[in-house]
């Protein structure tokens, strides 16, 4: 379909539905097999976003009144280091072939970053030390997923190397709709107001510490939240493999001036009606609007 990298990999399907966690040889096989495949290419790997709805068998899933708030991705990483430590040893083993790259999910404290780069050092000095060929330099990002990122974004860039929006969960914890209720369905939407002017915030931290910025979920698949993207500064979008053609024939075909007005007024808008209306005016001389609606 045209992609020019993994956005981003997802590494928890290696563990669901398994008695055992995977080994770290079993893991640097996988990601180098894949870093390989796109030769040349970034290709991002996210570290086990384990919890809420996805808990392995091996780890005991405790019971949580809210598992989407409790002990989930980073968090069980750290705590469980062990577990960490031989996914950070095989992504390293990855990067001594492909360009592979770590991405952090919902980190909301600056010292989680820090401590997982104090665990990728150690676990570097130990692959070098033991004659196994590691990667050095690997490229770090964050994801940023809650409003507690969102403020933060600069500063959590300043800590790490690129920065990723994961624009399902931040409109989720931003309007507090639970993206799978079905009796919310219409409130949740990554056009609302208050996920429009995040986006455009973390953009601006992105540009004020010159790391890069990119966007994964559903919003760099859809073709009206893609051009929105575009105009608000982001370049690198990740998007579902079936929609990568019709978002590389959108960006191709707008203009990024129309794109960048187009974004201001949907930052300037108060309501999710507005902000569409916004970006429908500004991509309509370039897109017929009954494809978008398609």
């Amino acid at each position: 379909h045209g992609a020019e990298g993994v956005g981003l990999l997802r590494t928890e399907f290696l563990v669901l539905g398994r008695s055992q966690m995977p080994s770290e040889d079993e893991q640097a096989s996988y990601f180098i097999r894949v870093g390989t495949r796109f030769t040349g290419r970034p290709v991002v790997i996210r570290s086990y976003d384990l919890g809420g709805d996805k808990f392995p068998a091996p780890l005991r899933p405790p019971q949580e009144a809210n598992p989407f708030l409790g002990w989930r991705a980073l968090r069980v990483c750290l705590d469980r280091p062990e577990i960490f430590r031989a996914q950070i040893r095989a992504v390293l083993r990855a990067r001594a072939v492909a360009d592979v790259r770590l991405l952090l999910p919902l980190v909301t404290q600056v010292e989680e970053v820090r401590q997982t780069k104090e665990l990728i050092a150690e676990a570097e000095r130990d692959l070098t030390r033991n004659g196994t060929a590691a990667g050095g330099d690997l490229p770090v990002g964050v994801m940023i997923e809650t409003p507690a990122a969102v403020v933060l974004a600069e500063v959590l860039a300043a800590e790490s190397d690129f920065l990723s929006v994961g624009s399902n969960d931040l409109t989720q914890y931003t309007l507090v709709v639970d993206r799978g209720n079905a009796r919310l369905a219409n409130r949740f939407n990554a056009l609302h107001p208050a996920v429009v002017r995040m986006l455009q915030s973390v953009a601006e931290a992105g540009r004020r510490t010159g790391k890069p910025t990119s966007v994964c979920g559903e919003m760099a698949s859809e073709p009206l939240a893609a051009f929105l993207l575009l105009g608000l500064g982001y370049r690198v979008l990740s998007s579902a493999p079936t929609s990568l053609p019709l978002v590389r024939w959108l960006v191709r075909r707008v203009d990024v001036s129309a794109a960048r007005e187009a974004a201001a007024a949907a930052v300037a808008a108060t309501t999710d009606r507005d902000v569409r209306k916004a970006l429908e005016r500004g991509i309509a001389p370039y897109v017929d609007l009954r494809l978008l609606d398609g």
